[in-house]
């Protein structure tokens, strides 16, 4: 952070009342253009948790769910079954009746009057209105229901306010029509001041589970009756995700339209709510940062400190009481102030450059947080020549320069500043430094400009990767890299002490996975697969992962491709195999059917007796074969004409066969007619990029248009936005993987999140 005080500026005495001053300037901009909404979003579902609590019980749901639809018919129903749950209701004598279904379209007038009649000879029906405006001239073009419902029936508006995240954390009281205001389903079922436009604060501290849900078709059948519904208010919804009307409940997962209604009605039962805003927090927190700024260090911990605890920790006694406050503003104004105090301490403690007031090399050394990263030192050569025609101020110019051209198209946080022209950071694991430091060195090529003055920057790059040292041991061995580079004429140069071992280790490591199968090392990850047409979780991959003792994670690109190269596969496929199999049984007898892909390498296929083993494997466990698809990688082995008859032993053996990594290499239409393959798994990388470059897109289209034509079923992997889900479920794709649908996890993990779904179908 870069303050807007110096050293040659201000006198020293004058700097906490300038930091006091900018804190709270920013922290009012802070407030008024809501810039903390995310956070004060998510402390407030922090806070709802602690405060959880059950509804009243007294509103009930009867749902559209799936059972319904299953049961009573494809939704929307014929006016005559929505009748059928209007009488239904009738005879369960409810204190109300409400509805949360826009009843506005003619259907045949036979089954219109029909529902008319019935709601004529119903009780305090409420039916769903919604309020808005048309796209011309302002006019007003609101979705009534049918005139003929509307004489025995009262009406509520529906509108809902929701933000960025699809979350509404604001109902409306009422909508204003004229002189006249139309009530909020929440404020009916509430019952609670219907002649009122204003919003108010949804209290989500109300446990949606809690709220009692019976289904339609039970209620149209009998099944549910006076015992449950007699005196409650009702309220009818559609509660199935496919039906649409989808919102967040913030910090409990999505939900149909209708729970938002009932949770804001509950808010109102339970007392008018208060929204007091951000400025009380931020005048609490301008008091604190005030005293504290002109005490000692000891006494700034206890006021900032507490002036922190006190925003974190009153909101959550207050909105017991209904009363909600927003306080990311003052934490904005304590944080502000905090940081600049840490900031001074840090220069009076030595860790920062007296001149450009970034961190210096001891700060590095004592950043724990970096010790695991790889670490980059720029060594600017003729740094000395040019700060000694500088002034104080330019020289913090050019340091300015340098650090901003450090920083271009990285995940550059922080820049340490050593003397003598050194600068170093640390960048993520797995970036590719070679392009990162090669793009920095072009950067350089153009002069720094200070005073209206040019000079040439030279400059070389020294990089340690990280190999268990300490950061002081590996800050020397990058500077030396660095100072390598120079006197070799070179941009940069590599320095990693572990280099020679790395060799050795790479010729032992086929023998060293053998030996890690069989100690343990090697485990089975599993990646889960939606059903794009149920949106449920299908199945899963199962992968391959190596865990060394000394080396950590070893990447499955680099040891896999070593047994594939060195026809060492059999091995680590028939452990993996093995493994998933018996994780796919377990899923299929506590889960329901759940189908395991494994790997199988084209290099196999010459294992006359391989459908035999994986028929061994299969009973042994006791799976379904239906239920194991083998996906058929390294496909360049089959140029060599490979027998693929055990493939075909496989199929007959009721096994499923998939092409893998479909679009790369041998993937031709010649190849599909030969595999007896039942699916194909499109490569990640065209479906990564089908977004922003047509001839992706126009490959996965016409593979999927191909497959299906083929009789064959689609696997799209590599999915990483909704957007590209969303575009895949269009084209009519039947499974999708990556890492919007999951991440590769254990099988304990996979259970749980199949546990949850289940559940969630349940309710």
């Amino acid at each position: 952070m870069k303050w807007p005080f110096r050293r040659n500026r201000e006198p020293g005495a004058k700097r906490p009342t300038r930091m006091l001053a900018w804190a709270m300037v920013l922290g009012l901009l802070f407030g008024l253009v809501a810039a903390g909404e995310y956070p004060e979003d998510r402390l407030r579902v922090v806070r709802n948790h602690l405060n959880e609590r059950p509804v009243s019980g007294r509103i009930v749901l009867v749902g559209i769910d799936e059972k319904s639809v299953k049961e009573v018919g494809r939704w929307p129903w014929p006016r005559s079954r929505y009748a059928q749950l209007i009488e239904a209701l009738d005879k369960a004598e409810p204190q109300q009746q409400v509805h949360d279904i826009l009843l506005s379209e003619r259907t045949d007038p036979a089954l219109d009057r029909q529902l008319a009649q019935t709601i004529s000879h119903s009780n305090n029906v409420i039916l769903a209105y919604l309020p808005r405006a048309g796209a011309q001239e302002g006019k007003i073009e609101d979705v009534h229901p049918l005139p003929e419902f509307l004489k025995h029936a009262g009406i509520g508006t529906i509108t809902l306010h929701y933000n960025y995240a699809n979350e509404a954390w604001f109902l409306p009281r009422g909508t204003r029509r004229g002189e006249t205001v139309i009530p909020s389903l929440a404020s009916i079922l509430a019952d609670r001041n219907m002649s009122s436009d204003a919003d108010f604060r949804v209290n989500y501290a109300f446990d949606p589970a809690s709220i009692p849900v019976y289904s339609a078709a039970d209620v149209i059948d009998g099944r549910v009756g006076k015992a449950q519904l007699k005196g409650k208010t009702v309220i009818v919804g559609t509660d199935a995700e496919r039906l649409g009307d989808q919102f967040m409940l913030p910090g409990w997962g999505k939900a149909s339209g209708v729970y938002l209604h009932i949770i804001g009605a509950e808010t109102l039962k339970a007392g008018s709510p208060i929204d007091l805003g951000w400025i009380p927090a931020f005048l609490i927190a301008c008091l604190a940062v005030t005293m504290a700024i002109k005490r000692k260090l000891r006494g700034q911990v206890g006021l900032l400190g507490g002036g922190a605890m006190l925003l974190l920790g009153a909101p959550l006694l207050l909105e017991r009481a209904q009363v909600f406050a927003d306080v990311t503003a003052g934490l904005f104004v304590i944080l502000w102030v905090t940081t600049g105090i840490t900031m001074q301490n840090m220069k009076r403690r030595g860790l920062t450059n007296t001149v450009s007031g970034l961190p210096n090399l001891n700060a590095l050394r004592r950043a724990g947080h970096e010790n695991d990263r790889p670490l980059i030192v720029a060594r600017v050569i003729n740094y000395a020549q040019i700060v000694s025609t500088l002034s104080v101020a330019h020289e913090r110019s050019l340091t300015e320069q340098i650090v901003s051209r450090l920083k271009v198209g990285s995940e550059v946080s922080t820049v340490y500043q050593g003397d003598e022209g050194i600068f170093a950071w640390t960048v993520p694991a797995g970036t590719a430094i070679g392009h990162h430091v090669e793009a920095l060195h072009a950067l350089f090529r153009s002069p720094a400009k200070i005073d209206g003055k040019h000079f040439d920057i030279a400059i070389s790059f020294g990089v340690e990767i990280g190999s268990g040292r300490s950061i002081s041991n590996r800050l020397g061995s990058a500077l030396v890299a660095a100072d390598e580079a120079t006197a070799e004429g070179l941009r940069w140069k590599y320095h990693d002490p572990a280099r020679l071992q790395d060799a050795e280790w790479r010729l032992s490591l086929l023998s060293q996975l053998d030996e890690a199968i069989d100690h343990g090392q090697v485990w089975v990850a599993f990646q889960p697969q939606l059903d794009l047409r149920t949106n449920r979780i299908r199945g899963a991959e199962a992968l391959a992962r190596w865990t060394h003792p000394e080396k950590g994670p070893i990447s499955p690109s680099e040891f896999i491709a070593a047994a594939e190269q060195s026809d060492r596969i059999e091995k680590l496929t028939m452990f993996v195999l093995d493994r998933a199999i018996e994780a796919a049984a377990t899923i299929n007898r506590d889960h329901g059917q759940f189908d395991m892909a494994v790997n199988l390498s084209a290099r196999m296929l010459g294992d006359k007796a391989l459908p035999s083993r994986v028929r061994k494997v299969l009973d042994k466990h006791g799976l379904d074969p239906a239920r194991l698809t083998l996906e058929l990688t390294e496909t360049a082995a089959l140029a060599t004409g490979a027998d693929i008859g055990p493939l075909f032993g496989l199929r007959d053996l009721g096994v499923r066969i998939s092409i893998d990594d479909y679009g790369t290499g041998l993937s031709t239409l010649e190849y599909l007619k030969k595999i007896p393959a039942g699916e194909i798994k499109i490569d990640q990388s065209f479906v990564k990029s089908m977004r922003d470059h047509r001839s992706d897109l126009v490959m996965v289209q016409s593979t999927i248009a191909l497959a299906h034509s083929l009789g064959r079923t689609v696997v799209a992997e590599g999915v990483e936005s909704r957007e590209i889900l969303d575009m895949l479920v269009a084209m009519k794709c039947e499974i999708a993987q990556g890492f919007v649908v999951g991440r590769p996890c254990s099988l304990n993990d996979l259970a749980k999140r199949l546990m949850g779904e289940r559940k969630r179908r349940a309710a």
